[in-house]
C-alpha cells in the first residue's frame, strides 16, 4: 500500500484537494471552485483534482477519501443524506467514479479528524470542531475518539437553534446557526447588498455601519451557540475552520469578547477557541487521514 492518500474535501463553494504521506505531511495541494448546480461539472473536476495530485506526486495507486456535507452510508462508500445542496452527491459511489478506492466521510468530522491527527486536537481529548463555510458543520471528538451517535448525525450543530421564531433551515428547523452565520444566507441577511461572506467583510472593514451590524450580530450567535456547547459537553478546546475563519481577528476578537459575556466559566476557567491549523484544508487532510486507516483495519 502506499504511504500517500489524497484527500478531497467537497464543499458548497470550493473544492480543496491534498496529498499527505502517513506523518501528515503536505505534499500538494489545490483550491478549485465547486459550480454546485451542475454535478457533472464539480464530479468531473473532483476527477481532474486526483489526476493531477497522481501526476504531480507521481503516485499510482492512492487511497483517496472524500470529505462531504451529509450523511455517509454505513460503508462510507457515497454520503446517503444531503438535502439541499450538492445535487447528485447521495448515493454516489465515488470508488467506481474514480476507479480507486475510495471512503467517504462527513466534512466536519473529516475536519474533526485531520486536527485531530496532526493539528491543533492533537493529544486532546475532549474537542468541539465547527466548520464555518457555506453551511455550518459540526464534529465532536469524546476521549479522544469522534462521536457520532445514533444514524451518525451527531455533531450537526450548524442545526443549533439560536432564534426559535427564525425561518426554517434545510432541515426544517428555525432559526439555526447555520443561517445565522453561514454564507448560504448572507445575501438574505443583508437584503441582497452582498453575495459573499467575503464582501461583507471587506466592508465591515471599511467602516460600513450596516455590514458591522450584520457581521457582529452573526458573530454574536455563533458565540451563543458556543457558549451552550461549554455548558453541553464542556470540551477542553473549540476548534474553528472553514472558509469563514480566514476573517482572522475581525472573527476571533468580537468572538472572545462575546464569549466573555456569555461563556459560564466555573473557577475561572474558560474554553479555548482555536483556528484549525491545517485552515480550510482541515477536511481534505482529515478525510485523506481516514481513507488510510480504513484501509490499514
Amino acid at each position: 500500500m502506499s504511504n500517500i492518500a489524497i484527500g478531497i474535501d467537497l464543499g458548497g463553494s470550493r473544492i480543496k484537494a491534498v496529498a499527505i504521506d502517513q506523518l501528515g505531511n503536505t505534499l500538494y495541494q489545490q483550491y478549485q471552485p465547486t459550480n454546485d448546480g451542475d454535478d457533472s461539472i464539480w464530479k468531473n473536476a473532483v476527477y481532474t483534482a486526483v489526476q493531477e495530485i497522481k501526476s504531480k506526486i507521481k503516485c499510482t495507486y492512492p487511497v483517496i477519501g472524500i470529505s462531504a456535507p451529509g450523511l455517509p452510508n454505513a460503508a462510507n462508500s457515497a454520503i446517503a443524506f444531503m438535502p439541499g445542496r450538492l445535487q447528485g452527491l447521495e448515493n454516489f459511489i465515488w470508488s467506481d467514479f474514480l476507479k480507486a478506492r475510495t471512503f467517504v466521510l462527513n466534512d466536519a468530522i473529516s475536519a474533526m479528524m485531520g486536527e485531530a491527527r496532526f493539528g491543533a486536537a492533537r493529544d486532546k481529548k475532549n474537542v468541539v470542531m465547527l466548520t464555518l463555510g457555506t453551511g455550518v458543520g459540526g464534529a465532536i471528538l469524546i476521549d479522544g475518539k469522534p462521536y457520532q451517535g445514533s444514524f451518525n448525525k451527531a455533531g450537526h450543530i450548524g442545526h443549533m437553534v439560536i432564534d426559535s421564531d427564525g425561518e426554517p433551515d434545510i432541515i426544517g428547523i428555525p432559526g439555526s446557526l447555520e443561517d445565522a452565520i453561514g454564507n448560504c444566507t448572507i445575501e438574505k441577511r443583508t437584503s441582497g447588498k452582498y453575495s459573499s461572506t467575503h464582501q461583507l467583510l471587506d466592508a465591515y472593514r471599511s467602516g460600513d455601519s450596516f455590514a458591522s451590524e450584520v457581521w457582529l450580530t452573526s458573530v454574536k450567535k455563533l458565540a451563543i451557540a458556543l457558549a451552550s456547547i461549554t455548558n453541553i459537553l464542556s470540551p477542553e478546546m473549540i476548534i474553528l475552520g472553514g472558509g469563514i475563519t480566514e476573517a482572522g481577528n475581525d472573527l476571533f476578537e468580537p468572538l472572545g469578547n462575546f464569549m466573555s459575556r456569555y461563556e459560564w466559566r466555573t473557577g475561572g476557567n474558560q474554553t479555548e477557541i482555536v483556528k484549525a491549523q491545517y485552515g480550510d484544508f482541515s477536511g481534505a487532510v482529515g478525510a485523506a487521514c481516514f481513507a488510510r486507516e480504513t484501509i490499514i483495519k
